[in-house]
């Protein structure tokens, strides 16, 4: 389906970058009856929104006119949540409206106010901007809005999220009643329905996708990984998917930094993006992106709504979102403009039920397997070296000189190997990862029998410190047990990097349903309690235990019996008394945790 009659301005402009066919929202937007209406979109992120708005109010801009006039007060005002959105529309506006002589300015936080003031007073046509920047300049008297015929609102939920409201009405309030209003949201809430009522006059509505549906041209993976290697995974899920731009999502800006350092570490050629940056910084990481000098981005949710990055076919939620809104929009960054991208969500074994119920709410069907292993990793680098399209171009006469010389002096085989240690010295080594199974729970063993899993497993190489279980040495106990698919494998690596110890330090451990319990050398313990102490995570607690063999010290299975008065599982109690996790000790004084005992002891493994 063509687009329909446009002024010849703007076909043109869409001929010149290969537009064929609108897209549902362009073709909802541009129907002959919404032509001068103000209208309510809900749209896809990545649907075309902004050529659709910028055609839309070409017309109402143009007022029969085959090219705007010179620049005064600006005709159209386009309101983004964020930056780089803002930059991003304004880019887009300039291309669509370079042959209508249009004159456009971008005003967003970070950049230099004064020049921004000096373009808005020399005279423009459209003013593309953040909600708080363009409020200043209104209140200072740099922005006359007094002429304005169209206003759009873009991302209009994600501006009521960021707490943009009165910014919003400030700036709506001054601006004349008599306009277009077109506002876009991926969703259309309650409060952007009142927020339309308010400020548009019979909007029409337009619906051209279900509230927060995935989108059909995403493929969605869910991987398994131990909770200790996450940042392994994203490396070996980078190396996996070795084609194009990826996009990388935590959930803070410290994560943010260590991954980016550790990408960096690697070998990668990363960038970082997060609220804590400035804007040339941002600007800078982004460009990069864009001109291909970076192909990896390591972002917080700042970079999950609005931002087009062209070739982006992988995005990577190191950290789980916080709902699936977020996953939508996160994964929404790739497949777009009827592009295919790959979704990958990292599920740590200890958020599998999480990570299961947040797709199912999104309706997201994912893939379930393992991270990519070291082996897959070399195979699929073999395919893309045997497929590289620098194989099959066509060689000019210098070339085929310098090769037939080369083959001469080195011959055939001594080339094709320099070729390939060339190429692999291009990229980062992968990761030895452990693939945590699906299901490894299986039948329940008997009390006091370890699964045949466990038992046949070889045993590890253990320090000798020549005592028996219980004999004395202090145990601890971890808030990870077999229903969260507690594994020695992963266990091990969690609780020295939780403590600073080595393997060597710890003992006999023992996995229940719900936690687990182990010995750490005496020798150590005060050393271990202390860094548990000082570096607290929340998802993995650490905390003594008594003695499992014993009846008051047994590690709880079941929660308290139906009908207890006992107090919530983490009421305070008295030192010394009976705790729902066991005896209370002193409480923990200003040099660190109580010492223990000197007794050693030998190491275990042991599923109950």
């Amino acid at each position: 389906m063509p687009f329909p009659t446009l002024p010849a301005v703007f076909e043109a402009a869409l001929t010149a970058q290969g537009y064929g066919e609108p897209t549902p929202v362009q073709a909802a937007v541009l129907a002959e009856e919404r032509a001068n209406a103000d209208l309510l979109v809900s749209a896809q992120t990545g649907s075309g929104k902004t050529v659709a708005f910028g055609l839309s109010i070409g017309p109402t801009l143009l007022a029969g006119e085959d090219r705007l006039g010179r620049g005064g007060a600006p005709l159209a005002l386009v309101i983004a949540p964020t930056r780089e959105l803002a930059q991003q529309v304004a880019r887009e506006l300039e291309w669509l409206y370079a042959k209508a002589g249009a004159q456009v300015v971008c005003c967003v936080g970070g950049m230099d106010a004064r020049q921004e003031a000096r373009k808005l007073q020399a005279g423009c046509h459209i003013v593309v901007g953040t909600p708080g920047r363009l409020r200043d300049h209104m209140e200072r008297g740099r922005a006359d809005f007094s002429a304005l015929r169209a206003v759009v609102l873009d991302e209009a939920d994600e501006m009521l999220d960021l707490g943009f409201k009165d910014d919003l009405e400030a700036i709506l309030d001054g601006t004349p009643e008599e306009k277009r209003t077109l506002l876009f949201s991926a969703t259309l809430a309650k409060d952007i329905v009142t927020l339309a009522k308010q400020y548009q006059r019979n909007a029409i509505r337009i619906d051209t996708t279900a509230r927060d549906v995935p989108h059909g041209d995403i493929e969605y993976r869910a991987i398994r990984v131990a909770p200790n290697e996450l940042e392994l995974a994203v490396v070996n899920v980078l190396r996996f998917y070795g084609t194009g731009g990826a996009l990388v999502f935590c959930a803070t800006r410290e994560s943010v930094r260590h991954l980016f350092g550790s990408l960096r570490e690697r070998g990668f050629s990363a960038v970082a993006l997060s609220g804590e940056l400035s804007q040339k910084e941002r600007t800078d990481a982004l460009q990069a992106l864009r001109d291909g000098h970076a192909r990896v981005c390591v972002a917080t949710d700042v970079a999950a709504r609005g931002l087009d990055l062209p070739d982006l076919n992988l995005v990577i939620h190191a950290e789980l979102p916080q709902n699936k809104a977020a996953l939508l929009h996160r994964s929404g960054r790739t497949g777009r403009a009827g592009r295919k991208g790959i979704s990958v969500v990292l599920v740590p074994t200890t958020r599998r039920k999480k990570a299961e119920q947040l797709l199912h709410s999104a309706g997201v069907s994912a893939t379930w397997s393992g991270p990519p292993s070291a082996e897959s990793i070399r195979a699929a680098d073999r395919d893309r070296l045997m497929n590289d399209p620098m194989l099959k171009e066509p060689a000019s006469e210098e070339d085929v000189g310098l090769a037939a010389a080369l083959l001469e002096a080195a011959g055939p085989e001594q080339v094709a190997t320099a070729l390939i240690r060339l190429y692999r010295s291009r990229l980062p080594e992968p990761e030895d990862v452990f693939e945590p199974v699906p299901d490894p729970r299986g039948p329940r063993p008997e009390r006091g029998e370890r699964p045949a899993r466990m038992r046949d497993r070889p045993e590890r190489d253990p320090r000798d410190f020549g005592g028996q279980e219980g004999s004395g040495a202090p145990w601890f106990r971890l808030s990870v047990g077999r229903n969260s698919n507690a594994d020695p494998k992963w266990l091990i690596p969690l609780i020295c990097r939780l403590g600073h110890v080595t393997k060597n330090d710890i003992g006999t451990i023992r996995i229940f349903d719900r936690d687990t319990v182990f010995e750490i050398d005496p020798r150590v313990a005060d050393r271990f309690m202390r860094a548990v102490y000082d570096h607290p995570d929340d998802a993995m607690r650490i905390e003594p235990a008594n003695h499992p063999g014993s009846a008051k010290g047994a590690p709880r299975r079941d929660g308290p019996k139906k009908g207890s008065k006992k107090g919530k599982p983490n009421a305070p109690v008295a030192s010394g008394e009976r705790g729902p996790r066991g005896i209370v000790g002193p409480p923990r004084s200003k040099g660190g945790p109580p010492p223990f005992g000197k007794k050693s002891f030998k190491k275990k493994v042991r599923m109950d």
